[in-house]
């Protein structure tokens, strides 16, 4: 080999060592170093211990609650004891929260008795109720279901009295009421309860109606009726054209035995002077004073004018007829003054 040659050869072999150090050397003794921290979270766990179921066959105011999770024995009762109630009152029924009528269930409590319990118990749920709100609440209830009574009512009809039937009011009782639906609840019943109550009887009955009388002046006659059962009919004279009887529904305001008679203001009696009681007395021996100013129902010695308008708008009567009637009426009878 030449000289040449082999320093070439030398050169060659140089640079194949130093690429494979260099691979093998790693980063350069200036490069930076990354250090990694690693942070270990520690996570604890709680436990919690299921509450114990309560005992099988256990109730509590009739509710099964055997078997149950005291939180859902608790919702079971409350549930229960929310139901409504049913007050009959009056003919309707009335569905009320026990909360409303002032009742409190400790159910909590009987939930907590039960765990205690024996299986198969049988646990009371105690209810408190307030009688303030219970006592409100049936006030409210009286004033809007309390039905007063109607009395019996007189009309006309056909010439005739017509008297409606009455009905009898309701009103509940208040105290005794409340006694009641407070030994309901605290039973834990649930059954329709029907309220005490009293029954309020009309003042005026069809068949305590007294007499009515119907005079009929077109043709002159009386007629008297104990309520709508006609008793008698009378001939009577009532007012001229010129001083006709009023019409309409009157009453007996004044009753007098042998009156006096005094001169009405009036021009068919200017110069007429009182009389007194006696045979020749214009309004004979008995006087029944209408609520119609100056008018009433009278005797009378005429007795040639019965059966005719002839009369100053009074209503006469023959003398012992009057009499028989003023022994009928009473002050306040009725009296309709029709035209036919």
């Amino acid at each position: 080999m030449s000289k040449t040659g082999a320093l070439a050869a030398v050169f060659v072999l140089g640079c194949v060592l130093g690429t494979g150090a260099l691979a093998d050397s790693g980063p350069p003794t200036d490069t930076t170093t990354t250090t990694t921290i690693t942070t270990t979270t520690i996570t604890t766990t709680t436990t919690t211990t299921e509450p114990a179921a309560l005992p099988d066959g256990v109730t509590i105011a009739g509710v099964a609650v055997g078997g149950l999770a005291p939180a859902e024995a608790y919702a079971a009762v409350r549930a229960a004891f929310a139901t409504p109630v049913t007050l009959v009152f009056a003919g309707r029924r009335i569905r009320v929260a026990p909360g409303e009528l002032g009742a409190v269930g400790y159910a909590q409590r009987a939930v907590a008795a039960a765990g205690r319990a024996a299986p198969q118990s049988t646990i009371p749920l105690h209810v408190a109720v307030r009688p303030g709100p219970l006592r409100h609440y049936l006030r409210r209830l009286a004033r809007r279901l309390n039905r007063k009574p109607v009395d019996a009512t007189l009309r006309l009809r056909t010439g005739r009295p017509f008297v409606s039937q009455e009905q009898a009011g309701i009103a509940l009782q208040v105290e005794p009421a409340l006694d009641a639906v407070a030994a309901e609840l605290e039973a834990g019943s649930r059954a329709p309860l029907r309220l005490p109550s009293k029954a309020v009887a009309p003042a005026v009955t069809r068949r305590g109606f007294g007499p009515v009388i119907v005079i009929h002046r077109g043709v002159n006659r009386l007629q008297l009726f104990s309520g709508m059962r006609f008793v008698r009919s009378f001939g009577v004279a009532t007012g001229q054209t010129r001083y006709p009887t009023p019409l309409g529904r009157f009453q007996i305001v004044v009753k007098w035995k042998d009156p006096w008679w005094y001169p009405p203001a009036s021009p068919w009696a200017t110069g007429e002077k009182p009389t007194p009681p006696g045979p020749g007395n214009p309004l004979g021996t008995r006087w029944m004073g209408l609520s119609a100013p100056g008018v009433g129902i009278h005797g009378t010695p005429q007795s040639g004018s019965i059966g005719y308008s002839l009369s100053h708008g009074c209503i006469r009567m023959l003398i012992p007829e009057a009499e028989w009637l003023f022994e009928h009426v009473a002050v306040g009878t009725p009296v309709y003054i029709v035209a036919s």
